[in-house]
């Protein structure tokens, strides 16, 4: 078969570190076309790879009509460009979150399918291996149901990520919206709705802006879910884990607890109550500092190649965008936020 044309739209950091050499790395693709304001980055990537650079998203989408797009640019960002691409026919990749507000999800959900193009969000968390294993063992039912749960992910923050770093778009309350929730708490709704297959039914949530100097965009949160099974827990989000960064997540269940990545070996620990022990090494998560393969460009692309829709699809993205929706809804209100 021939290979899938791909333009890359935005070529900062999750461009450089996750994107470009997975999709180098697939053997199905051929990049066509990189896009960025700042010419320089996208012709840096054209050269390496055979492409053509673009400051003009547009433009590119004209003239290089590709398969596929890949959306990496700032939050605010994302639908415009994901509904350009889907109108120009190609399947999309959109970095989460997918949207900053719900009208922009559903416009973007509509414009794929009016289209018959893929629209998928790059929601890499259900990919990692130790959460991978976390729902294997959860769907064997030795744990029995989910009583409570915390799940947290943190980290110093997107100016030791980002290639602009303090000067980041993530900064920028008009370009982000969002901050530590739109880049690492909607990880986490989005996760716990997948490892526990079920919906977030309430919400209750701080969220602020702690310690970055000069930006309102927030850096901490602390939110307070109950699912729809009745389970409750806390979703935590910070760009101000300065020492020791956090991705992990504790089930307490019926029949014992699940810790998934709070050990540096044993990526999965399980303890039962009848006392008994089980430690799985499954693989690390990605990190920003220790990048490994997403998983996303992969499955991203084998749905192309298969004719599959991807089941981290448009409605998955904006179900857990909602979550995070819900959460700033509470800290404006100081009410419990029902999800419909």
């Amino acid at each position: 078969m021939s290979k899938i044309k791909v333009a890359v739209v935005g070529c900062g950091s999750i461009s450089k570190h996750r994107h470009i050499p997975e999709y180098a790395a697939n053997p199905n693709v051929q990049f066509v076309g990189f896009c960025d304001l700042i010419l320089e980055r996208a012709e840096h990537y054209a050269e390496q790879y055979g492409a053509r650079a673009y400051t003009s998203y547009e433009e590119m989408l004209k003239a290089e009509k590709p398969d596929a797009v890949s959306v990496c640019t700032p939050n605010v960002l994302h639908a415009p460009y994901a509904i350009a691409a889907a109108n120009a026919g190609a399947h999309v990749l959109v970095e989460k979150p997918m949207a900053t507000n719900e009208a922009d999800a559903l416009a973007m959900i509509e414009a794929a399918k009016k289209n018959g193009v893929y629209l998928m969000v790059g929601h890499n968390q259900r990919l990692m291996p130790p959460h991978q294993k976390a729902k294997e063992i959860l769907q064997t039912g030795k744990l029995g149901k989910v009583l409570s749960f915390r799940t947290s992910f943190g980290h110093p923050g997107p100016e030791r990520w980002s290639i602009d770093g303090r000067d980041s778009w993530f900064f920028r309350k008009e370009e982000a919206i969002m901050g530590a929730m739109g880049d690492l708490g909607v990880h986490k709704s989005d996760l716990i709705r997948w490892l526990l297959d079920d919906e977030v039914a309430e919400v209750a949530a701080f969220v602020n802006t702690l310690h970055k100097e000069g930006t309102d965009v927030d850096d901490n949160a602390t939110c307070v879910l109950r699912m729809k099974s009745g389970t409750i827990g806390t979703l935590v989000a910070s760009w101000t884990y300065y020492k020791g960064g956090d991705n992990s997540t504790v089930l307490w269940c019926e029949n014992g607890a699940m810790h998934i990545g709070t050990d540096p070996v044993d990526q999965v620990i399980v303890e039962l109550r009848d006392g008994s022990v089980e430690k799985y090494q499954v693989g690390a998560m990605a990190t920003n500092e220790k990048q490994v393969a997403s998983g996303v460009i992969d499955a991203f692309v084998e749905c192309i190649v298969t004719n599959t829709p991807p089941s981290i699809s448009g409605e998955e993205g904006l179900r857990s965008l909602n979550v995070i929706l819900a959460a700033f809804e509470s800290q404006d209100s100081k009410k419990v936020i029902p999800l419909s």
